[in-house]
């Protein structure tokens, strides 16, 4: 019995979150850290000082020995650097110290992260600040400080500084909206998220043997086995033993850091998972999936597995995503996005969602940009994730109401009882009454938006951060308009009708695999981004430059800077993917094939040489010396083309790898794998999809 977890007594027991903060801080340092959180106001240095020494002291009981300043650098992961506790006392010996200073403010080198031009490398000088609205947390005997990052000149060179703008940014916005329907209590709006998290899992020492997986995340050849995801029964399917074991791990780890893992299931494709969190304010949501990614790996190696996070590890297999669900909620426990019950409820929720729906529409480049990698672009549009068409799903019914109120017509609910559509008789919308989308990158789902074009290796603040950002645009423009209307009701009705109305392209409740849709797409004119490369110059268009600067949420430069760092980030992942491509055709592939083929020209002989046929391997030696020869000169054809790459431009690089690389690269897959194929199991040096698939 002693080895029950109960979840209620771990949950949180590693976090120095508000409850143990209220235990141990004195009641006037707990009220100064709450104004700090409330009000934005900072802390004076004698209130952070209580507050680290209290943080100290808790951790050291905890067994940490060092803290860290936790950032979350332009690298997509993050970064941190130890420090102990220990000061000395001068008699050869040490004391643990802590101090406000040290917690409110730390310098890492700066110099060495992706900065696309904000530091030069001779600048190394950058700052970490304290995120006093995320908790710290005690993990591998060390005290982990979320906090923010910039460089001496004050640039922002993380994903948390920008996210947190993003939020004051819609919360602002949002209460403006809020003070129109008479709501003077709420101080605040918060953006919700929950990110569903897809991962596989493998054996280690299976990992171990392929270059490729340990290089690149992904198998580069691999012929698909004779089963593969085709009879559906590893869905939601009973979950093997080993992995449960890590799951049940993984569970403990989570909940003891405070963070809300609900659910847990099998996949569509063999050896993939699937974890879900209850969802929380956006700040927290993106620290959480950050420690969530990292936990994964850690707690895969002491089951003797893998966690691979990549987009797509296996070619013909489903691949990875991270599903994003996102809302608005306010301080005093109300969804902005939950339809209401009244005709006063219901007007102001087709006002968030007439902004929202036209935020999307507006800025569906940026959006799509936000999950542009070079792993997504396996993922998305191949019919197992949404295509890189942005579009909105409603479902019938709410998709019927918004109709209704674009045609200025009546409306019928479920039972078939006309409602009037109008400021003042509003129907009672409904919210589980229909189907899912699961082809739909933005899908409505009842009290919020699912987005599910993200990549589940990525980190969830860009996409978030422009989510808040557009949503902001919009409100604002909103509240301008309404609080200078001479008529509310009419310029309300005005607003929302002619915003979906406006707006109504990025609407489709169909099939977002079919062969029309990208047709029909065109014809309404949204944009259709299929790689990376193509998306990526839309991130810095006029446009999309002018709403991020102009709602504080990033500095021109800093801006640019990202979309550099993405450019070369893509470029880098292509040249390393294609440099071990020829690596392991090289070394591994061709002499694999050309020992197997030496073989059978043995048995060949010797079977001539006695009078016998050797008709099966004579054809077999033809194929596979067919299909080596192919494989060769692609092969040097690549290795001259990746030496030649032009080392110009990021824009310059982005293209030649996407235009000229990665089609060659998927050329010479085609002859590797059937040379894999063709050779004798026992010859060939990693193992294939069979082996790593259904160990």
């Amino acid at each position: 019995m002693s080895d029950i977890v109960k979840v209620p007594d771990i949950f949180g027991s590693d976090v120095f979150n508000e409850a143990t903060m209220k235990q141990r801080l004195a009641p006037e340092t707990y009220c100064a850290w709450k104004k700090c959180i409330e009000t934005g106001t900072s802390l004076e240095l004698p209130v952070a000082n209580e507050i680290a020494e209290a943080m100290k002291a808790w951790a050291t009981e905890k067994g940490a020995t060092h803290y860290t300043h936790w950032f979350q650098p332009m690298t997509g992961i993050t970064a941190e650097k130890h420090d102990s506790f220990i000061a000395p006392t001068g008699d050869g010996k040490v004391i643990m110290e802590f101090s406000g200073k040290e917690l409110v403010r730390g310098e890492p080198d700066a110099s060495s992260f992706p900065s696309g031009g904000l530091r030069a490398t001779f600048e190394a000088r950058g700052y970490t600040a304290w995120d006093p609205t995320a908790f710290a947390f005690v993990k591998d005997n060390s005290l982990y400080i979320p906090t923010c990052f910039f460089s001496y000149t004050g640039a922002a060179l993380d994903k948390k500084t920008p996210l947190l703008r993003s939020m004051d940014e819609v919360s602002r916005e949002a209460v403006r909206i809020l003070r129109l329907f008479g709501d003077t209590t709420t101080k605040r709006v918060t953006p919700s998220v929950g990110p569903e998290q897809e991962y596989f899992l493998i054996p280690r020492d299976l990992y171990a043997q392929r270059e490729d997986l340990r290089l690149t995340g992904r198998t580069l050849f691999g012929a698909m086995p004779p089963k593969g995801q085709e009879l559906e029964d590893h869905y939601f399917g009973t979950i093997r033993t080993r992995v449960s074991n890590y799951m049940k791990d993984l569970d403990e780890q989570l909940w003891r850091l405070g963070i809300l893992s609900k659910t847990k299931h099998n996949e569509v494709a063999p050896c993939q998972h699937e974890m879900a969190p209850i969802y929380t304010d956006a700040n927290t949501a993106c620290d959480a999936n950050q420690l969530v990614m990292e936990i994964m790996k850690k707690c895969a190696a002491k089951h003797n597995l893998v966690c691979l996070l990549h987009e797509k590890p296996f070619a013909g297999v489903n691949g990875s995503g991270k599903h994003n669900n996102w809302s608005l909620g306010t301080d005093t426990g109300k969804n902005l996005f939950s339809p209401g019950k009244t005709p006063a409820q219901n007007a102001q929720f087709l006002v968030f969602l007439a902004a929202f729906i036209q935020g999307v529409d507006e800025y569906q480049d940026l959006l799509r940009c936000t999950v542009a990698s070079a792993g997504n672009d396996h993922r998305l549009g191949a019919n197992e994730a949404p295509p890189a068409i942005i579009s909105i799903f409603l479902g019938d019914e709410l998709n019927a109401v918004v109709e209704s109120i674009i045609n200025g017509a009546s409306y019928t609910d479920l039972e078939k009882s006309m409602l009037r559509i109008g400021v003042d008789v509003l129907p009672s919308i409904p919210r589980d009454t229909t189907d899912r989308n699961r082809t739909s990158p933005v899908a409505f789902t009842g009290n919020k938006f699912e987005f599910r074009m993200l990549g589940s290796a990525q980190s969830i603040a860009g996409p978030n951060i422009v989510l808040n950002t557009i949503m902001a645009e919009e409100l604002g423009k909103f509240a301008d308009a309404l609080e200078n209307a001479p008529d509310f009701d009419t310029a309300l009705h005005d607003l929302v009708r002619d915003a979906l109305t406006s707006h109504q392209r990025i609407i489709f409740n169909g099939n977002g695999y079919s062969e029309e849709w990208p047709i029909e797409a065109e014809k309404r004119g949204l944009s259709n981004l299929r790689s990376t490369a193509e998306a990526l110059p839309a991130y810095i268009s006029p446009k999309n430059l002018s709403l991020v600067t102009k709602r504080g949420i990033f500095t021109e430069a800093e801006f640019i800077a990202r979309y550099k760092i993405h450019l070369e980030t893509y470029a880098k992942i292509l040249h390393i993917e294609a440099m071990t491509c020829v690596d392991m055709l090289r070394k591994l592939i061709l002499p694999a094939a050309s020992k197997y083929a030496g073989a059978l020209s043995q048995t060949a002989a010797g079977k001539a040489a006695m009078g016998v046929s050797c008709k099966a391997e004579k054809a077999l030696l033809a194929r596979l010396s067919a299909a080596t020869d192919r494989a060769y000169d692609k092969c040097e054809k690549l290795a001259h083309d990746i030496e030649v790459a032009p080392t110009g431009t990021v824009e310059d690089a982005a293209n030649y790898y996407h235009s000229v690389i990665l089609p060659q690269m998927d050329s010479v897959r085609e002859d590797a794998d059937e040379l894999e194929r063709l050779t004798d199991k026992s010859y060939w040096p990693y193992p294939t999809y069979s082996d790593l698939l259904f160990y």
